[in-house]
């Protein structure tokens, strides 16, 4: 299945039947009076949340989803027929954006969630409305209300606990295959992953979502690259794992390049929670290890993890420290004791 995460769709809810003007005519029923019925709502278009989906490729082969409109009234009191709603199946995880693409209808994240995008025309009232003590036999009925058309943007952002980020070719594909069943492209080119690749992780007996994006370079908040296309799959991640690879002789710029970027697309990803590993380090000595490791920690003021998805060296370690992150321990009420002399 082809992934997909941006799609334009056109909406139209259905208008409101038309009242009728009708009168009751029968034999032997000398004041027979008005009986002309109430016109059918239009169908409503609602888009919902559901489970099992990934991709929205669906809305790049059919991006029209008109709704019925309700039928009118007729004789005898008869209210016209209601049309049934549309509903756009999306998953979760999905923004809706108006036409602007920056304001957001709505954020579709939990199973069930749904939202009204256009709401059906009410039905116009038949001439049996109208009848009042002065006016007997009215002789006129209201047309159905019309329904609204609009154009929508539909953005989906995975949804996971935790993120690759890091340079082309850094290593990302290859960790993820190494600590999940997730087989995504592994290749020795850069952007080998061209779409965003999602596993589940074990560690201790806790599972985790953990999502891989493609490499990012200098100026991927500005759309150079596969950037900003990918990066707002790692705005719902509670916490980052910034692969650097080891086997660089510019890391130090490799790390910043990456940090400058992420801070530079938006807060929420700048101040995330990030966890930095030294990558590649199989093909390293130990006097590399140590100076790039020292390097690093240098750079970016903490913790640097040394670890191979090749030889899965530190996996365990890095997988405890991002579980640690996206669940951290709940801290412990010590119950003061009373006093006793």
């Amino acid at each position: 299945m082809k992934f997909l995460d941006l799609a334009k769709v056109h909406i139209r809810s259905g208008g409101g039947g038309a009242g009728c003007v009708s009168f009751r005519r029968e034999k032997f029923v000398e004041f027979g009076g008005p009986d002309g019925g109430d016109g059918g709502h239009g169908g409503s278009v609602w888009a919902e949340a559901v489970e099992g989906l990934n991709t929205l490729i669906d809305y790049r082969y059919q991006q029209h989803f008109f709704a019925k409109s309700g039928q009118p009234g007729m004789g005898s009191q008869k209210t016209g027929k209601s049309a049934d709603d549309v509903i756009l199946k999306v998953p979760l995880g999905t923004e809706i954006m108006d036409e602007d693409q920056e304001t957001v209808i709505a954020d579709l994240v939990n199973p069930g969630d749904r939202v009204l995008l256009a709401e059906g025309g009410n039905g116009g009232w038949g001439n049996l409305r109208f009848k009042s003590s002065t006016n007997r036999a009215p002789a006129r009925a209201n047309p159905g209300q019309d329904g609204v058309e609009r154009t929508i943007w539909l953005r989906l952002k995975l949804i996971a606990d935790a993120g690759l980020v890091g340079l082309p070719n850094a290593g990302k594909s290859t960790f993820l295959a190494a600590v999940s069943n997730a087989r995504p492209k592994i290749a020795d080119y850069p952007f080998t992953t061209l779409v965003p690749n999602l596993g589940v992780v074990a560690v201790d007996g806790h599972e985790f979502v953990m999502a891989d994006i493609p490499g990012l370079i200098e100026g991927a908040s500005e759309g150079r690259g596969l950037g900003t296309q990918f990066l707002a799959h790692v705005e719902r991640c509670k916490v980052l794992l910034h692969l650097v690879d080891g086997t660089s002789q510019t890391i130090t710029k490799d790390y910043r390049t990456i940090v400058t970027e992420l801070e530079a697309y938006s807060d929420i990803l700048g101040d995330k929670p990030r966890i930095l590993a030294l990558n590649k380090t199989d093909a390293m000595d130990a006097k590399q290890i140590a100076d790039r490791r020292r390097a690093l920690e240098k750079a970016s003021g903490g913790a640097v993890h040394v670890i191979s998805g090749v030889s899965g060296k530190g996996l365990t370690e890095v997988l405890r420290a991002l579980y640690a992150t996206i669940n951290p321990p709940e801290a412990k009420v010590v119950e003061s004791q009373p006093w006793q002399p």
